[in-house]
């Protein structure tokens, strides 16, 4: 798109604003409204952000502004905010791109695939939940009848959902995010909306507006839209599987290899791309399930429908949803993400794994499948399965001890994630739970 192209757009939407928009460390969107008359002034010195003010980007409040600068390629209107427009930005600072920047770190990565003629696609499956409060404050899905134990692709589920679920979908389609599919997930007031794979930073693009749109579509329908990994202890957490291939000028899908003597159609550059994301998976588990709450879904054990479907295990088979990485057939469904993951920083992280398996050529084993979630830890060491880690600490632990990934991130941006994490990590120590007070309170 051109700026005489983006004025046409601002006629037809009679669009009044421009949201330079972009991501905090947490993947979190933020914006500016911007007057469509001045557009040209985010395109080139950048709409002005006081860098302290946000989450990890490395400011004390005597730091330079940041400044977010237009891909003017990005521009959508906002279809649930009349006379709005969405334009995406890479942070800079005093002209420089700004390595606490989520996207400018993605398009670092994704500037070592391009030296050796490589795209990197992704397809994201974001899950979410549709919850309301009652008198009490309490959370339970928004629609009551939604109930049953084992409600994944519950016709009765998506129908008595249908219509704020259409605008949502309406409002990606408008604006060019292909959604192929809408299904009732496995936890209550639990969906799952799936659109079309591109390459890695328009995924991670459109995976930040289809948050935008999820939330404020259901708060205008009186529901929260949460992304939240687990909600609720005693059923599924929220995924957002990542299925990844790479590509080249001459072949769209060098991933896929339908020799392949094990049977899963992938080439020998899949498996050490492969190799490279279990070896590295400890510190993956950091940037893709990058909150306390994620460890809840990445537990061991059972939930009210049978299984928690999450990959607790670093390992990966044909089409195991037990695994870390499944294999549907010429390309890697890499199954560690929650849907609160940052998708720039999640990338980033996992082509520099992956790419360090290719460069050192290394090989995953064969594939694992059988129910993991059955095995005993002996049976499992045995195999020599490990877990991922079960908490936060442990993953910040992992990722501090990571070269590999901490290089994915940047090693400005990886600094700054580890310190917050471990305050996070040390705010939650300090909390008293519900849980504590009605074990303890009268307990001694």
């Amino acid at each position: 798109m051109n700026a005489t192209e983006a004025q046409s757009l601002f006629a037809k939407h009679d669009i009044k604003y421009v949201l330079a928009q972009f991501v905090d460390i947490h993947g979190a969107a933020k914006a500016k409204a911007v007057p469509v008359e001045h557009l040209q002034m985010v395109l080139t010195d950048g709409a002005g952000f006081a860098g302290f003010a946000l989450w990890g980007f490395g400011m004390g409040p005597d730091g330079p502004d940041y400044m977010a600068v237009g891909d003017l390629s990005t521009l959508v209107p906002i279809p649930w905010m009349p006379g709005y427009a969405r334009l995406v930005c890479n942070g800079t600072v005093k002209g420089k791109p700004y390595p606490y920047c989520s996207r400018v770190a993605l398009q670092k990565q994704v500037a070592r695939l391009a030296e050796r003629g490589l795209t990197l696609y992704a397809g994201i499956e974001p899950e979410f939940m549709l919850l309301s409060r009652d008198a009490t404050g309490k959370l339970a899905p928004n629609d009551p009848s939604d109930e049953l134990d084992k409600p994944c692709y519950d016709y009765k589920g998506l129908s008595r959902t249908s219509k704020v679920l259409d605008e949502i979908v309406g409002s990606l389609r408008a604006v060019g995010i292909d959604v192929y599919q809408i299904d009732h997930e496995d936890a209550n007031g639990q969906f799952e909306v799936n659109f079309t794979y591109a390459d890695a930073i328009t995924s991670a693009d459109n995976f930040t507006f289809v948050k935008m749109a999820a939330s404020e579509i259901a708060r205008k329908h009186g529901m929260i839209a949460t992304f939240m990994p687990k909600p609720f202890s005693n059923r599924t957490g929220s995924g957002a599987h990542f299925h990844i291939s790479i590509g080249n000028e001459k072949q769209k899908n060098l991933f896929e290899d339908k020799s392949d003597p094990r049977g899963l159609a992938l080439s020998g550059m899949a498996y050490h791309f492969l190799a490279g994301l279990l070896s590295h998976a400890a510190a993956l588990t950091a940037v893709c399930a990058p909150t306390v709450n994620s460890y809840k879904r990445l537990v061991v054990g059972r939930s009210l429908s049978g299984a928690t479907w999450a990959p607790a295990y670093v390992a990966y088979g044909d089409n195991n949803r037990t695994a870390c990485v499944r294999i549907p057939g010429g390309r890697l469904e890499f199954r560690l993400p929650d849907s609160g993951c940052n998708p720039y920083l999640a990338l980033a992280a996992l082509i520099a794994a992956g790419l360090d398996g290719v460069d050192r050529k290394l090989d995953p084993g064969e594939p694992t499948n059988l129910n993991m979630y059955e095995l005993t830890e002996a049976q499992l060491e045995e195999k020599k399965i490990e877990l991922l880690p079960q908490n936060l600490l442990a993953a910040v632990e992992a990722l501090e001890k990571d070269e590999v990934v901490k290089s994915g991130l940047g090693p400005e941006l990886a600094k700054e994630f580890v310190r917050l994490k471990r305050m996070e990590w040390v705010e939650y120590g300090r909390h008293v739970s519900d849980w504590e007070t009605k074990r303890y309170l009268e307990f001694f």
